[in-house]
């Protein structure tokens, strides 16, 4: 029998890398539900070539989408939507029983605690989507608990500036990313490592790890995906050619390892390099660290701030550089509520945008 998938934010990266996979293995699976924020004519497009696929425009309507996840009860639900509009749809498919395949790192950061105890008692899997944690939770299985969990990242297109040069950055400078072909706002967080600030939190929430126990590795090539350090010293890595459709193709197989048919690793001419952050450069990452270590609602409010200070980058109402400065000034309120709703939840992030929003209107 397929396995029935849902694909929301199918317009978007990683929703065109899930329905080539799923296209590539029709025998296996069959598309029930597409989504889209905004874009009607490419969604338009996919009905045509999905026609018993149910299509809901979040954009006039998130309500619908919700009671459309009720209603078909997706074997698996792809969660490819960008940013904090992503959660409601991950408590949704998880309450609906079904799977979900996790590309939307914001809902593991803003109810990390709360969707994974909801996850338990629903009896359904989250399997992780980014490269990253795809990696981690694939050695994870095959070595046991870490020592240590190391996060692989490419550095952006800004790896090499120096801090005075990343001050006259454009948001066109900011979208040229030169590994990954993403959203506008999930590129502008790799420039600043926000992307990689994410990671860190959600792998102390997805493999239940102190946050001095994630670290951080620049890798430019993009090929290895990250690494664990086991007790006795030895690491262990997940390589492949940068390409989302791999870590797309490995959550909708399993529990089982099953064999693709994508571009493999070619060894005669590979050359990998590794090289330390700079924090003054990418205080993001920083951030990160400290907002994982307080627990509490200050994950969530990092994720609102950030969110809010890349949106007026983006409208050239700030400098690339005022990203981090936003997001600590947010931090330095008091968010160590710890929460067990999601009403808890969405009320800091609402609280931490108009904090953020506050902050921004001084600058401009």
């Amino acid at each position: 029998m397929k396995k029935r998938i849902a694909v929301l934010g199918a317009t978007g990266s990683i929703g065109k890398s899930s329905l080539d996979v799923i296209e590539r293995e029709s025998e296996k699976f069959s598309v029930v539900l597409l989504s889209a924020h905004s874009s009607r004519s490419q969604l338009e497009q996919l009905k045509k070539q999905w026609p018993s696929a149910v299509c809901v425009l979040t954009g006039e309507s998130s309500q619908t989408l919700l009671d459309a996840i009720k209603d078909l009860q997706p074997d698996i639900i792809i969660n490819g939507i960008s940013g904090s509009a992503g959660l409601e749809p991950s408590f949704a498919a998880i309450e609906a029983g079904s799977n979900l395949a996790l590309a939307n790192k914001e809902t593991i950061v803003m109810a990390g605690k709360l969707i994974l105890s909801l996850a338990k008692e629903k009896n359904v899997k989250i399997i992780p989507v980014d490269s990253e944690h795809s990696a981690i939770f694939h050695l994870i299985e095959a070595h046991n608990a870490p020592e240590e969990i190391i996060l692989t990242a490419s550095g952006g297109p800004f790896r090499k500036l120096s801090l005075k040069e990343m001050e006259k950055v454009t948001a066109q400078d900011a979208l040229s990313h030169p590994t990954w072909k993403m959203g506008q706002k999930i590129t502008i967080d790799s420039a600043s490592m926000a992307n990689k600030g994410l990671e860190i939190i959600e792998a102390c929430y997805f493999f239940n790890m102190p946050a001095e126990k994630i670290k951080v590795v620049i890798h430019p090539q993009s090929i290895v995906h990250s690494m664990i350090r086991l007790s006795n010293g030895a690491f262990y890595a997940q390589l492949s050619k940068p390409d989302m459709r791999h870590p797309i193709h490995d959550a909708l197989h399993w529990p089982q390892a099953a064999r693709n048919n994508l571009d493999i690793l070619n060894f005669d001419s590979l050359t990998l390099e590794f090289e330390k952050p700079c924090l003054e450069k990418f205080p993001m990452l920083g951030l990160a660290w400290k907002a994982a270590e307080k627990g509490g609602l200050y994950t969530c409010a990092y994720n609102a701030a950030n969110e809010e200070a890349v949106a007026a980058f983006l409208q050239q109402k700030i400098r690339f550089t005022d990203i981090p400065v936003i997001t600590c000034s947010v931090l330095e309120k008091n968010w160590s509520l710890h929460y067990s709703d999601k009403e808890t939840i969405l009320k800091a992030d609402s609280d931490a945008r108009l904090e953020a929003v506050k902050i921004i209107k001084k600058m401009a």
